[in-house]
């Protein structure tokens, strides 16, 4: 599922931040980008986000602002006396001047590499709490709006498959009158029992009522899996993939104008529930 967490502060004299992004995945693909000096405990940062995820593409970029005082340096008098010796050569210039030269050019100045201490790895791992916890808390309310969409449609499917329920009688009765009219236009002599076995061998061949039956209780399914607490979204794709298949066995098995337009309203809501799916995968 799709969400956004950020958190900053201060530790002495930098400045700290944590964004993490999360797209949809059906397993964890963890990027990380963070400042090289925090390299050597990057395997600590991943464990800390596979062990607080489960699932998403996770993006994780860590900035650090540190200010010139932070910055450990000096001068590297090896460095220098040699492109002072060099530069002698091919100068009149004065030490001083010389002096100026030689800083100016590579390596000639030494930044030191400052160790990170405990507190600096307790503070960054505290802000990279605090991102999961907002990014938990925008997927938790990003969540909800889902659940309330799927329960709104497949309330609407149960309303549609109810009216669908209520016309099936009649259309029986009208598949009925129509094998009698057809059989006593094309036949002058029929027998009458043969004649009502033919009509309930049909009436049984495109009965819906098992499509019905299998179609509410798959919904009942959905509903029972959605509230479960429990990553759940591969069992609702499944579920839903059930329901769209009794959904077109209904229609290709209607024979009825009024349950053909039912149908087609069930497979627009079906649709959609299934983008919707796309997002908690």
């Amino acid at each position: 599922m799709t969400g956004f967490g950020k958190s900053e502060t201060k530790f002495q004299r930098k400045k700290l931040n944590a964004e993490i992004r999360s797209l949809n995945s059906k397993n964890i693909d963890l990027n990380l980008r963070i400042p090289n000096r925090y390299r050597e405990i990057e395997s600590k940062i991943r464990a800390k986000i596979n062990g607080e995820l489960s699932r998403g593409k996770i993006d994780l970029l860590i900035g650090i602002d540190l200010q010139d005082e932070d910055k450990i340096s000096s001068l590297n008098h090896t460095v220098i006396k040699k492109y002072i010796g060099e530069l002698k050569k091919i100068s009149d210039s004065s030490e001083s001047d010389l002096l100026k030269m030689a800083i100016r050019l590579p390596e000639s100045i030494k930044i030191e590499k400052e160790d990170i201490s405990k507190e600096e790895k307790k503070v960054l791992f505290k802000i990279i709490d605090k991102a999961i916890i907002k990014l938990n808390q925008y997927r938790i309310t990003e969540g909800k709006s889902i659940e309330k969409d799927f329960k709104s449609k497949i309330k609407t499917i149960y309303k549609l498959v109810k009216s669908v329920d209520k016309l099936a009688p009649k259309r029986k009765d009208k598949i009925r009158k129509k094998i009698e009219n057809l059989s006593k236009q094309n036949l002058k002599e029929i027998d009458n029992k043969r004649m009502e076995q033919e009509i309930f061998y049909f009436i049984e061949k495109l009965d819906i009522n098992e499509e019905i039956v299998r179609l509410k209780s798959n919904l009942k399914y959905f509903e029972k899996i959605m509230n479960e607490k429990a990553p759940n979204g591969k069992k609702l794709t499944f579920i839903s993939q059930e329901i769209g298949r009794e959904i077109n066995t209904l229609g290709s098995k209607a024979n009825d104008e009024k349950i053909q337009k039912i149908v087609v309203e069930m497979k627009d809501e079906l649709e959609k529930i299934k983008e919707q799916l796309l997002n908690v995968l």
